[in-house]
């Protein structure tokens, strides 16, 4: 079922989506910094909290009852993931260019001005960040690097472009982004589907203020299959050439053997036996691990495992003073 907005039918002109996730200790000096932005056509905020932990929820609640623009706070019942919350809050979004960031202060507020006018000016249907100076922790670093490197080979990209969380998209990709209903969403992968017509500016970025990285390395692994398994068939094309290069060592190795008869030696014996069989059964094994993980998404899918569920909706104050009577909570399945 997609989801539309509750925020009401009028559109703005940017809005910011934040997927929170401990961010309690953030969040309210993030929504301070947006809500003091004047794009032009008008900003909103909407929040999507993914079941985190610790009060973001009462932190969230709060600044949707006294935001000073158009807020709208999003509730899912349990903890889904980034992309899963991102495609949320994508769903609320009105505006006619929607920014997505994280909520732990690392990309400055004030950038959003400079990424917005960047967007309208070329009138680029996705506009990415990249960073002179990454303040990541190194293994994150590293991580990041591998991930784009992937990405150059499974999806439809220009070479070198730096995927980030912090993007601005138009209505347009983000209208055809949220389409997508299944429960593996990664909205790059979804992105370079919809359109070639992709830029990306440096800014800045800087030390994390609160805590630590929520990106665990299980988290960015299960991002990588995300990547690699919903969006490019290559990994099966591997299996096959791994499956033929096996074919050949095994074909090569029986010349051998034939070779080692015919001049009167002893053919090889134990452990050249074993090696080879070790060899094959790891690559046998990896292959159906491939075939696996795609035949396990497949049926997942079929079988009607949500992207998301909304436990609660609140939409934006009528007015700074007099905010409106939050929504009664409600529970959807984003599927």
């Amino acid at each position: 079922m997609t989801e539309t907005s509750e925020a009401g039918a009028q559109p703005v002109g940017l809005s910011i989506v934040v997927p929170v996730y401990r961010g309690a200790a953030t969040v309210g000096a993030l929504v301070e910094a947006l809500s003091a932005l004047r794009p032009e056509g008008g900003i909103e905020i909407v929040l999507v909290n993914d079941g985190s932990p610790d009060n973001s929820g009462e932190v969230c609640r709060a600044l949707q009852a006294s935001a000073t623009v158009p807020l709208t706070y999003i509730e899912h019942a349990r903890n889904f993931g980034e992309h899963n919350a991102v495609m949320t809050g994508l769903r609320h979004a009105r505006g006619a260019f929607v920014i997505t960031m994280d909520d732990d202060l690392q990309n400055p507020p004030e950038e959003v001005l400079k990424l917005y006018d960047h967007a309208r000016a070329g009138n680029w249907d996705v506009v990415y960040t990249r960073y002179a100076v990454k303040e990541h922790e190194g293994w994150r670093n590293l991580g990041s690097r591998f991930a784009n490197g992937v990405a150059d080979l499974l999806l439809d990209k220009p070479k070198g472009l730096y995927l980030s969380s912090f993007r601005c998209m138009s209505a347009l990709a983000v209208r055809e982004v949220t389409k997508y209903r299944g429960p593996y969403p990664y909205v790059d992968g979804l992105l370079m589907q919809v359109t070639q017509r992709l830029d990306s500016i440096e800014v800045k970025h800087l030390p994390r203020a609160e805590g630590r990285s929520n990106y665990t390395l299980k988290r960015l692994v299960l991002l990588w299959l995300n990547l690699a398994t919903n969006f490019s068939v290559l990994p099966l094309r591997l299996a096959i050439l791994a499956g033929v290069a096996m074919g050949v060592v095994g074909l090569l190795g029986a010349v051998f053997v034939i070779v080692e008869a015919l001049l009167g030696e002893t053919p090889s014996g134990w452990a050249s036996t074993m090696t080879i069989m070790l060899l094959i059964a790891g690559v046998q094994f990896l292959i159906l691990g491939v075939l696996g993980e795609y035949v396990g998404r497949a049926f997942l899918s079929a079988n009607g495992k949500p992207q998301g569920v909304v436990r609660e909706v609140r939409g934006p104050a009528r007015t700074a003073a007099a905010p409106a009577t939050p929504e009664a909570p409600r529970m959807r399945a984003v599927s």
